[in-house]
Parts: structure tokens; sequence; C-alpha cells
């Protein structure tokens, strides 16, 4: 079976104990995540090999991140390590009313630094059949957007599909351009485009003409605005954007939808209460999607496994989702009872 390989940053994730405050108890928990490693690792889980590429310090933290990749089975050989640092988000977990705090410290990290020519991509992608990528990269830094168009560039002349997570950060894009600026060139070269509800308006700078807005989700609204973008890029052969109806850190309803060109799918729709961790969700439905797609000859399918697996991210601490296909296709199937399996 051939590759998947995922480009971005990895980050130290350094989270407040259970719902406290920051520094309320004189302790931090250390884990790693980022959005592509994520997708990485929940792939790798689900039976599908893959790569994750991106920069790290040659040093004991980045020993450890690179280790925590391995134990999920992750191919780690094209990580580049060179003298810097690695970045950092701090989470302090929200409840009930009171929503979750991100605060990034990742300012001049290695994988902002790179710059295309840095990696052979034809040498990295010779196995692969699939590459990922988010927006949160060509976020970074000019060079690093620079570099993630020339890996989606090669990719394509290599006739990989091509997937991309929008994932808009309004704190991340301080380097001068705008995000439209910047993806809408990169989405010329995706065949298969995730977002959330404000990503395609935000990274994209397509307006539906309707109201789209968190909290009360108008299908049509999100069908006129899914055929809107893949008009706009016609590669584009699948657009799924995630729907989810947050009525307060604890309770968020869950589904999405997905645009093939010839239908506009619409998945069940799971209630997640006392949510757990919701970081990482959005990865989790990607991996979920890009599995559902190459191995299931049915787009709906397809999008009821991305939109089960992440459901049940919502219940795992940390970034990355630990879940099984057949846990992930139980729950598909109806059973969301979360009785003992004995």
């Amino acid at each position: 079976m051939k590759q998947a390989v995922t480009f971005g940053e990895i980050m130290l994730r350094l989270k407040s104990p259970a719902h406290e405050r920051f520094f309320q108890s004189p302790a931090l928990e250390a884990s790693f995540g980022g959005g592509e490693a994520n997708v990485a690792a929940s792939l790798c889980n689900f039976g599908i090999p893959a790569k994750f590429v991106t920069a790290l310090p040659a040093d004991d933290i980045g020993d450890a991140c690179i280790g925590e990749m391995r134990r999920f089975g992750v191919d780690t050989s094209a990580i580049l390590r060179g003298e810097g640092r690695m970045g950092i988000y701090f989470l302090e977990t929200g409840s009930n009313q009171r929503a979750s705090n991100v605060i990034y410290d990742r300012e001049n990290s290695l994988i902002s630094q790179i710059k295309p020519g840095d990696i052979n991509w034809r040498d990295v992608l010779a196995d692969a059949d699939w590459f990922h990528i988010t927006g949160i990269t060509p976020a970074l830094s000019q060079s690093a957007a620079d570099a993630s168009l020339e890996a989606v560039k090669t990719a394509n002349e290599m006739g990989l599909t091509v997937s991309c997570d929008l994932n808009f950060r309004a704190k991340l894009w301080k380097y001068g351009k705008t995000a439209p600026e910047v993806m809408r060139e990169l989405f010329k070269y995706v065949h298969v485009g995730i977002a959330n509800e404000e990503d395609c308006q935000k990274s994209l700078g397509i307006i539906s003409g309707e109201s789209v807005t968190k909290g009360a989700l108008d299908i049509s609204a999100y069908e006129n605005l899914s055929s809107r973008v893949m008009a706009k890029f016609p590669d584009l052969k699948y657009l799924a954007i995630t729907l989810r109806e947050s009525k307060s850190a604890d309770i968020n309803n869950w589904a999405a939808c997905l645009n093939d060109r010839t239908a506009f799918c619409l998945s069940k729709k799971y209630e997640i209460t006392d949510i757990v961790d919701r970081v990482g969700g959005g990865d989790s439905f990607g991996a979920g999607l890009i599995y559902g797609l190459k191995t299931y000859n049915d787009p709906q399918k397809a999008l009821e496994f991305a939109v089960a697996a992440s459901c049940l991210k919502h219940t795992i601490p940390g970034d990355i989702n630990r879940v099984k296909v057949s846990e992930v296709e139980k729950l598909m199937g109806g059973d969301g009872s979360g009785r003992v399996s004995r």
C-alpha cells in the first residue's frame, strides 16, 4: 500500500491540568501535537502508512517528539533536523460557558524558516499516492508559504491526490500577506478540500451570499458556498465542510457535508456531550476522510467515517485520535451506547 505524506509543524503542547486556568496549579501537562502530524498518526492507526515531514531541533526535545510519532508507526525519515527552536502552544481547556484558550509561542520555529529547495519532494513522495497539508503551514512565514506551494505543485506533477484543510488561524497571518492572497494560489493544486464554517470565507475570500455563522446552521448556505468554491477551483474533486453547533464548551452538535460535483452529501449528526478534548477534532476528521476516500467507493460512506472518527476524538485527551477502524465503523453502524465491551 502506498504512503500518505503530510507536511507541517508539530509543537510542544503544554496544557493546564483538567479544566484549570493557567498556573492555577504549578504544573502543565506536556505532549506533542500539530495538524499534519495528527493526521499522519491517525492514518497509521487506520492502517494507512503515513510519512510526516517537518523541521525539528537536533536536541532532546526534538528526539522525544520523533519518538512519539514513531510510537504510532509514522515514518519520520524525511524530518529535517537543525539548530533552532520548536514551537509551543499552551492550552487551557474551557468548560460550560467558558471557552478554551490557546496561546501560541511559535515565532521563528525551525519549520517557519523552511524554504523551497530544503526538501527533495520527488524523493520524499516517491512511494506515496496522497499528500496532505493545511493552511497553518503557509501562515507561518513567506518562506514556509513558498515551500508549501512547491510541495503541492510537485505532488500534482507526480500524480498524487492532494488534500488541504484550510484551517484558518487569525493569530498566525502576521508576515504581511493575507490568507486569501496565499491560499487562493495554493488551492489551485488541491483535489480534496476540507474546511469549517468560516474557512472558505476567511482563507479563500469566497462569500456564499447567505449567513453562515456558528450555532445557526443553514444547510442550503453550505451547499451554495461549496458550489461557489468548486466553481472557482476546477481541479477540486471534493469539498468537505464540518458543521459544528457549539452550545457550550462541553456540548456540541457535530456533522459535515461533502460536495463531489455530482451530489451534495450530508452526514448523520452527533450530539457530543461532556467533551474531553476537542483540539485535533478537525484533524481527526481530515484523516477519516482520507481513509474513507481511499477505502470506500462511496463518498457518503467516506463522509460518515470521517464524522464518526472525529466524534470519537472528542472523548480522548491530547491532539491525536487514538481509535481503530473497527471502533469508527461500530459508531457508524449506530452503536454509540458507550456500554462496556466485555
